[in-house]
């Protein structure tokens, strides 16, 4: 027979066997399965928050390098009004040697001539002679120009002390602005590569192909956008476009990081990613598709596809009033992309979607 402690002890394991096999309280069960799906649904990282971050960013690199191109304009003409002062202090001087040299000269007849023992005698007697009256008119304006020249000495001195202490403060105050502007521009760069390759590491986990030397990162970078736009339609180079999760296909960096969005959020209604027949399309492509379609394709060198702007869908957008077409007119806009009124009816293309930055600026 069990002693009385062994039975409380069996008692007590009893009991928590049967805790364990309880099952968990079926609202635990569901606030877990709900957490469990919001996680699947999450959006790795939010690409639209990114990119408009990324061009945010951009935007204060250029704004603070363009003030530090005016700062160093600035300098360049401070520096430049102050050589101008000090060429005028220096003619200044030379002018002072100028007037200094005649007076040397009347000291030099002075000391042949002295005005003194004889020579003042006559003067005061009235006898004196010519040579008397003009040492005696030469001393005069002697004194007369030192007496100047020490005047304007002391202001050419006094003047040059100015304008070094200005050229010094100048100078002292223009490195200091630069260093601070330079690093705020550092720091403002350095910022911009960051939020850039979070872009990118988000793309990446969402499946877009970066090679080993990240030449796919590069091209994905939004702020290259504008750089894609400068060249001619369909003849955008490879390496100036941004690749899909759909393989061989790809678009200009905005358009296809926006696409990407587009496309989770239709994997998280429809279950699978969009169904992409065509993208970015170059001039001999476009030839070729007008050639084989006339009607349904635009002139070559007109077309949105060789700005790397449209698409065409299939997997259920290409019917017309399908769930997947109906849910594309109703989230599309959401991230920038939008059916073109045209494509109702002239022609009738419902798989041809088009990408507008304006839209998105707006969201």
């Amino acid at each position: 027979m069990p002693s009385p402690r062994s039975a409380g002890l069996i008692a007590v394991v009893m009991v928590m066997a049967s805790l364990v096999a309880m099952p968990p309280p079926a609202q635990a069960v569901t606030g877990r399965a709900d957490r469990a799906e919001r996680a699947e649904n999450k959006d790795p990282a939010d690409l639209a928050a990114l990119r408009k971050e990324a061009e945010k960013s951009a935007k204060e690199l250029e704004d603070a390098t363009k003030a530090l191109e005016k700062r160093r304009a600035d300098i360049a003409t401070a520096e430049k009004d102050l050589k101008a002062k000090l060429d005028k202090l220096q003619e200044a001087d030379r002018n002072l040697a100028r007037i200094r040299q005649p007076v040397a000269q009347m000291a030099e007849l002075l000391y042949q001539q002295p005005v003194s023992g004889d020579g003042v005698a006559p003067f005061l007697s009235g006898d004196a002679n010519a040579n008397s009256l003009r040492a005696m008119t030469y001393a005069t304006y002697i004194v007369q120009v030192k007496q100047h020249s020490v005047e304007r000495t002391a202001a050419l001195a006094r003047e040059a002390q100015r304008l070094a202490a200005e050229a010094q403060e100048i100078r002292a105050n223009n490195l200091l602005a630069e260093a601070q502007m330079s690093a705020e521009v550092d720091t403002l760069r350095q910022r911009s590569d960051k939020i850039v390759k979070s872009l990118t590491a988000a793309l990446v986990k969402l499946g877009i192909k970066i090679d080993k030397v990240g030449r796919a990162a590069l091209s994905c970078n939004p702020l290259r956008a504008a750089t894609a736009n400068s060249f001619p339609n369909g003849l955008i180079p490879q390496a100036m476009l941004c690749p899909l999760q759909q393989k061989g296909h790809s678009l200009r960096a905005d358009a296809a990081i926006a696409f990407v969005s587009l496309n989770e959020a239709y994997r998280r209604r429809f279950g699978r990613q969009m169904c992409v027949t065509d993208a970015y399309r170059s001039l001999a492509a476009q030839q070729s598709v007008y050639y084989r379609r006339p009607g349904f394709a635009a002139v070559p060198g007109r077309s949105n596809h060789g700005l790397g702007l449209a698409v065409d869908l299939c997997g259920g957008v290409e019917r017309y009033k399908s769930a997947e077409f109906v849910w594309m007119e109703q989230n599309s806009k959401r991230y920038g992309w939008f059916h073109p009124a045209w494509a109702y009816s002239s022609p009738f293309e419902p798989w041809h979607w088009e990408y507008n930055p304006k839209i998105d600026s707006l969201l």
